[in-house]
């Protein structure tokens, strides 16, 4: 990725409109740009877009890009920095030094990388000051020179992990500078309520919470670790690095996801004579989060039979079991009293959950047997045979009084 000298970007440009009302209203315009590294003075790959020139800097977005070009997502904005006007300290930045962010996110979720670049206008002592941070103008095919000044990145956007499970939730920057005053914390948010994990200041020391090595915070890495998940992990968890004026953040969002381990109350082989019936159970347990889907089939193992499964409507569900770990456990079940057609038939037990890639499946197969017993040939017999005999005594009766 760093023999890449140009990228597509779009460029998110805004503007102050007043309203009808006398607010002031920020209007969103989106610009075809590109991304193009380089050499001051350099001319633009594509002239037919607005061109943001990375020149030579220590932060390099590129050495920290997974897969191909194809797979990335580029957008360019402008950076206020909140009215903290403070001269950044790398080399070359000047009082009047104008900021963007370009943020890269993989198209499947791998990384975000955001870096501020900083652009020092031309010096021109009759400007106005600008309301907006002293943004400049940038025109349609303009070339806006600019020096990667630092970079946050996560490699873990979004996180779907189990219950007790070991989670390090990647957060990593980097500055063009040495002894940069760096203030880092991670905050969760989770059901309305903010709360702060951990802090880090390089100008005082100190440090509150755990989680993250201030060593290796040095090297430019302030991952958060969690040492075993829980059903209270679940939440965004927002990493932030300032060096003043510059407060870079990511949001990561972490979902607890518990399988369900679904199990039957048969074997994998049923039989039932014609008459009997059983209660067949499907339980889908310990699970998270609550939603799940849940449903029997029957379908034929006859081969050139239909192979379109039927889906059974007689079964029943009971209510949803909530566990002191916080997941849930559900089962469905449906009576089997069997005809002598059904045998052979397989019935399976079909589970759907946001945990699972595929479905899961628990099976059976049944055998349907008729009420044949001897019983049943001996005693029409023997009554044939009681009656031949009643009669053969009422005959002799009758000739022996004649």
């Amino acid at each position: 990725m760093r023999e890449v000298s140009w990228l597509p970007c779009q460029f998110i440009d805004e503007h102050f409109e007043i309203n009808e009302e006398g607010h002031r209203e920020t209007k969103y315009e989106h610009r075809n740009a590109g991304l193009q590294f380089g050499q001051p003075g350099d001319s633009p790959v594509h002239s037919d877009v607005i061109t943001f020139l990375v020149t030579g800097s220590k932060v390099d977005m590129r050495r920290h890009v997974k897969g191909g070009v194809d797979s990335l997502q580029c957008e360019v904005r402008r950076h206020s920095t909140g009215g903290i006007h403070v001269r950044w300290p790398g080399h070359g930045a000047q009082e009047d030094d104008t900021w963007f962010t370009c943020t890269l996110r993989h198209a499947e979720g791998l990384f975000v990388i955001t870096t501020f670049l900083r652009h020092s206008p031309p010096s021109n002592p009759n400007a106005a000051p600008s309301e907006s941070e002293n943004w400049i103008p940038v025109a349609d095919r303009e070339t806006v020179s600019t020096t990667a000044a630092m970079l946050v990145l996560s490699n873990t956007p979004t996180v779907e992990v189990g219950l007790v499970k070991e989670q390090t939730l990647s957060c990593e920057f980097a500055v063009d500078h040495k002894s940069a005053q760096l203030t880092v914390e991670w905050r969760l948010q989770r059901r309305g309520e903010r709360s702060k994990l951990f802090s880090y200041s390089s100008h005082t020391g100190q440090v509150e919470g755990s989680g993250v090595s201030a060593k290796a915070i040095g090297r430019g890495d302030a991952s958060l670790k969690i040492p075993l998940t829980k059903h209270a992990s679940e939440g965004t968890y927002t990493c932030s690095i300032y060096v003043p004026p510059l407060y870079g953040s990511h949001d990561i969002a972490l979902h607890i996801m518990e399988p369900p381990r679904v199990s039957l109350n048969v074997g994998p082989d049923v039989s039932l004579a014609v008459g009997e019936e059983q209660r067949v159970a499907c339980e889908a347990a310990t699970y998270y989060p609550l939603d799940v889907r849940m449903e029997w089939l029957k379908e034929s193992t006859v081969p050139g039979a239909s192979r379109m499964p039927e889906v059974l409507k007689q079964v029943l569900f009971s209510s949803h079991r909530h566990h002191l770990d916080g997941t849930y456990s559900l089962s469905a079940f449906f009576l089997l009293r069997p005809a002598p057609q059904d045998s052979g038939y397989r019935y399976t037990c079909r589970v759907s959950h946001a945990s699972l890639q595929m479905p899961v499946r628990k099976s059976f197969t049944l055998t349907v047997t008729e009420n044949d017993s001897v019983l049943w040939y001996i005693l029409p017999i023997a009554f044939i045979v009681v009656m031949l005999g009643i009669l053969v005594l009422l005959i002799s009766k009758l000739n022996t009084s004649k």
